[in-house]
């Protein structure tokens, strides 16, 4: 069975425990393992510093131990782009040349996402005047052109992955 690192901002949800429960189902649904950020408790006694180092690191070991990486990559906190953490988490998995899919629940562009105004040049500009990339991508190019992205949520994201999984065994009969 796949193991499957579960990335995503999903971790600072009130119900963060319990919606890791219920992704992990849904993963064991689709045929895979998932792996949640929270499955183990950082031990008690360590400082901020030290508690933030001690998830890294245990995030780093998950990552390595998956097949593959799925991330939530929805915009969070309302900067129009994915969650920094998940972003790093992204290009660790591609770095360890380990396949990563995303999702997202909207489908339009960066520019339609984070576009504020066009400057005198014909340039888009975000609110702190910032160029937005036009590429026609759905996020910044590193990740739209390294993830296999899925307009939707978890569980659309997981039945394609599972759907490409039974093609490419079926490629290999």
């Amino acid at each position: 069975m796949k193991m499957v690192y579960l990335a995503g901002f999903d971790v600072f949800r009130e119900d963060a425990r319990d919606w890791g429960e219920q992704l992990k189902a849904l993963c064991m649904r689709y045929g895979y393992e998932g792996l949640y950020p929270l499955d183990k408790a950082a031990p008690s006694g360590l400082s901020g510093s030290a508690t933030a180092q001690w998830i890294y690191e245990a995030n780093i070991a998950l990552i390595r131990r998956a097949d593959v990486v799925m991330a939530n990559l929805d915009d969070f906190r309302g900067s129009g782009e994915p969650d920094s953490g998940t972003a790093f988490e992204v290009g660790f998995a591609v770095a360890l040349e380990k396949p990563v899919w995303g999702y997202a629940a909207d489908a339009g562009t960066l520019l339609d996402r984070v576009r504020v105004r066009t400057d005198a040049d014909g340039n888009a500009r975000d609110a702190r005047g910032y160029v937005v990339e036009d590429f026609g991508l759905s996020m910044n190019l590193m990740l739209a052109c390294s993830v296999r992205r899925v307009t939707g949520d978890a569980e659309a994201c997981l039945a394609a992955m599972a759907e490409a999984d039974r093609q490419l065994a079926v490629r290999r009969d």
